[in-house]
């Protein structure tokens, strides 16, 4: 069975990663060679290119966040009965759930 991964919890894994591979880069910058300069470039050349993706996404991540808080907005304005209906049967559904445990 696949899960489904939330976009919250995969920038939080890749902010787990660039935050690690930070720490990976300053624990290895004393080792001196060409071979490891040459490692250490391309790899501080991804990680920033990682962290300029994982912001854009999280920008892309809180607009969409904010459009979709703001049709709710708008429809809950529109149709505050059908809200109020639909959060009671919510709650209803949330409250058979619970009390089963």
């Amino acid at each position: 069975m696949t899960e489904r991964v939330s976009a919250e919890q995969l920038i939080d894994d890749l902010t787990s990663v660039v935050r690690d591979a930070e720490s990976l880069l300053r624990a290895t910058a004393s080792q001196t060679g060409e071979k490891v300069q040459e490692v250490r470039a391309r790899a501080e050349e991804t990680l920033r290119h990682a962290k300029e993706r994982l912001a854009g996404v999280e920008e892309e991540a809180l607009a969409r966040a904010r459009a979709l808080a703001g049709d709710a907005d708008e429809y809950v304005r529109a149709n505050p009965w059908h809200a109020v209906g639909i959060a009671a049967g919510v709650g209803l559904v949330l409250g058979l759930l619970l009390s089963r445990r």
